[in-house]
């Protein structure tokens, strides 16, 4: 995600029932304890592979996100990218349901237009960051025109967070992002940062698309690969892109970085809402965990 705006491995069949929201809970208490049966399967069917040690995750297991782990970024309309939503810490835009993260987009008239939406943008600055790993998560998308979730990593000395270092000389890692206006069914990775200049740059999209489906039809587990050498990318132990780290105008990319989630909608790189877009939207984590060798 601008701002200004991980898996070569074994992987089991993920199950496509995971968390469900609250509405469809409700109408379906009945059913709790199977759908908590299927979440748990899905979970103990993921192998990172046997040199891959956890070393940090959150199962969201609790009752209210853990604060920990997560911070809640509070922003204005328009703060990035020309975004039509405020990002708020209000239990409405994000919760814990059913042993699941929930992001949730809400559209707050009948107007489409500037601080007309809410949402939220969780990260684990100075809380929890990494330096190379295995970083991956079981994530169910939102779609719809106007509609822009991310799954992303930031240098941890980003002035954005305490540190002393702009964008993009503190590096951005776009583990996923997904255009609603583009394609439900393609996600894309990309990397930035300063070139030997000190201007932006980036690795430049790579695209991965579902052939028969949309992304937020079910989960698929999403991540990288990072070390000394190289950043990879996988969706469902598919690796789609792969850049090079080791020259000098990436050495933003050998520190600690923390991780970011959020729904963002409308702005200048995700089209608008209109008409079709159903609200609310939903961002569906079932986990998040890192991993080092």
């Amino acid at each position: 995600m601008k701002h200004n705006i991980l898996l070569i491995i074994p992987l089991a069949i993920i199950t496509i029932t995971s968390c469900i929201n609250s509405d469809m809970q409700k109408n379906n208490s009945s059913n709790s304890e199977e759908k908590n049966s299927l979440k748990e399967k899905e979970k103990n069917t993921y192998d990172p592979g046997v040199q891959w040690k956890l070393v940090w995750s959150d199962e969201f297991d609790n009752a209210t996100i853990d604060t920990n782990n997560w911070n809640f970024q509070v922003l204005n309309a328009g703060h990035f990218n020309e975004e039509w939503q405020r990002y708020t810490n209000s239990s409405e835009n994000a919760y814990i349901d059913n042993n699941c993260l929930v992001i949730k987009a809400i559209h707050e008239s009948d107007t489409h237009g500037i601080d007309q939406y809410t949402s939220a943008r969780l990260n684990t600055a100075n809380k929890q960051s990494w330096k190379y790993g295995k970083i991956v998560a079981s994530i169910k998308l939102p779609e719809g025109e106007g509609i822009w979730p991310a799954f992303w990593m930031l240098g941890a000395n980003i002035d954005e967070t305490g540190g002393d270092t702009p964008w993009p000389q503190s590096g951005e890692v776009d583990i996923l992002e997904l255009y609603g206006s583009k394609n439900d069914s393609v996600i894309e990775a990309n990397l930035h940062y300063a070139d030997s200049s000190g201007s932006h740059a980036m690795m430049g999209v790579v695209p991965f698309k579902l052939k028969n489906s949309k992304f937020a039809d079910s989960f698929h587990v999403f991540g990288i690969e990072w070390d000394t050498e190289n950043i990879k990318w996988f969706v469902d132990g598919n690796e789609f892109a792969s850049t090079s780290i080791s020259s000098q105008d990436k050495s933003e990319f050998h520190k600690e970085f923390y991780i970011l989630l959020n729904i963002a909608v409308g702005g200048a790189h995700a089209g608008r809402p209109d008409a079709s877009t159903k609200f609310p939207q939903y961002m569906y984590v079932d986990w998040v965990r890192v991993y080092q060798k």
